[in-house]
């Protein structure tokens, strides 16, 4: 089965809205996880206007599950996470004012400066996630990086998903045989939902973990938090 971590960026935003600890991020990942998630994604930024430094560490100390940190490994972040030790973390190449992440990385171009880096995580026991576009070539040098895990950008399925699924899937699945034969393990996120979840992990049968929050927290809306999460993992079944 597919590990379902849901991130909780949205449930920060919320809290910092009032400047206030309502609702608290913390009780709430510990409910995420009662109602059957198996991880937690959280990814600060520098401004931390969702999640913040401070949060990584307490979640850290107080769950049970997996915690996968993503983020761009600035100085600050890098720092966060070799205090933090986190079972994961996903390096993404989100600029300081990104909204959301909206690409991977040139796993060719950035070689040696991503290569020091997974090499310093590694050395900390925590496992390397690198975020990048489903394009093999990214994926083989994700590989010659020594990453353990590479998570698939999943933005452009979910946009051509609507349009022809079958059309949406095929790099995926491309980069997913290649991945196998390569032996790097698969990760994916961004705009993945109920709708086209359940073609992708069909599809994709060496997935490792999908990270979802904000599909999930908006649907959280209307069928409330357990139901969302218990309909998730009943998809990746």
């Amino acid at each position: 089965m597919t590990i379902l971590s849901v991130n909780i960026n949205k449930i920060a935003t919320l809290r910092n809205a009032r400047g206030e600890d309502y609702p608290n991020l913390l009780n709430t990942a510990i409910d995420i996880i009662k109602f059957g998630a198996q991880g937690i994604t959280i990814h600060p930024r520098p401004d931390e206007r969702h999640v913040r430094y401070q949060d990584a560490m307490d979640l850290k100390r107080n769950i049970s599950c997996e915690l996968n940190i993503e983020g761009n490994p600035i100085k600050k972040f890098i720092d966060l996470v070799n205090e933090v030790k986190p079972a994961q973390v996903t390096l993404v190449p989100d600029s300081v004012d990104a909204i959301t992440s909206n690409s991977g990385w040139d796993t060719v171009a950035n070689y040696s400066f991503l290569k020091d880096i997974v090499d310093n995580f590694r050395s900390n026991s925590i496992r390397v996630s690198i975020f990048i576009n489903p394009d093999i070539k990214m994926l083989e040098g994700a590989k010659k990086i020594n990453a353990d895990r590479i998570e698939l950008f999943t933005g452009p399925y979910a946009k051509e998903f609507i349009k022809d699924k079958h059309k949406a899937i095929e790099q995926y699945i491309k980069c997913s045989e290649v991945a196998n034969e390569i032996g790097i393990e698969i990760n994916a996120g961004h705009d993945l939902n109920q709708n086209n979840l359940k073609f992708f992990s069909d599809s994709i049968n060496n997935l490792k973990e999908v990270s979802i929050g904000h599909a999930l927290i908006t649907e959280s809306l209307y069928n409330g938090l357990e139901p969302t999460i218990k309909s998730y993992l009943e998809i990746l079944k």
